[in-house]
């Protein structure tokens, strides 16, 4: 009898750690908000001239996604349904003020690279759409895990971009040369180059996932 009881809970400890991990997989594969969903095009085009740059943006987008979807899953029910927006925009805009002084305390120059997308991550639709659609229906644990998954999807699309178009455009990686920046088009670090490594990108990941 004992042993079975063992069993069961295992069962569901199992199936628990399963749902959890898939909570964050989910973001970063089938619900990828860059090559699957589509959204937060904005700071995908204008901030991957670099690795760095598109690496340092998906990380501040993700730092505030997580804090803002752990903050509207613990106070969801105390906000009326009337004014559920703009309170969850209050708060996105809360993080990101804390996560816009910090970025420019300690690390200014990829600060000033990316420039105004800081302060626009308030209006950045994949944090306010997860606030909508998960966090104000699911618990705080739950809610930091889709941020999770989420912002590693957003922060790794964007930072596989970032390289692609730095080696092509620049010749380099992370800002370290590669000896072969003579050879390099400069159109893959400007705009036309930004939607057609995406278009590119976007095409392979889709190709994988139907696999």
């Amino acid at each position: 009898m004992l042993l079975q009881v063992h069993q069961n809970r295992q069962r569901k400890e199992d199936t628990m750690s399963n749902n959890k991990l898939s909570l964050i997989l989910k973001g970063i594969i089938k619900e990828n908000p860059t090559f699957v969903l589509v959204l937060g095009m904005c700071p995908t085009l204008g901030t991957t001239t670099s690795a760095i740059n598109g690496l340092g943006m998906g990380v501040a987008t993700m730092a505030v996604l997580i804090l803002s979807n752990m903050f509207i899953a613990m106070i969801k029910n105390l906000i009326p349904d009337k004014v559920r927006i703009p309170a969850f925009i209050v708060v996105i805009a809360s993080f990101v003020t804390v996560v816009d002084m910090l970025m420019q305390a300690f690390v200014p120059s990829l600060y000033s690279a990316l420039g105004v997308f800081i302060p626009l991550i308030v209006v950045n639709c994949i944090i306010l759409g997860r606030a909508e659609a998960f966090a104000s229906k699911n618990g705080v644990i739950d809610s930091a895990l889709d941020g999770v998954g989420i912002g590693l999807g957003f922060t790794l699309s964007l930072t596989t971009i970032g390289c692609v178009r730095e080696i092509l455009g620049s010749g380099s990686v992370f800002g370290l040369s590669l000896g072969i920046a003579d050879y390099m088009p400069l159109v893959f670090v400007l705009a036309p180059g930004a939607f057609l490594v995406l278009g590119f990108l976007m095409v392979l990941f889709n190709k994988y996932l139907k696999k």
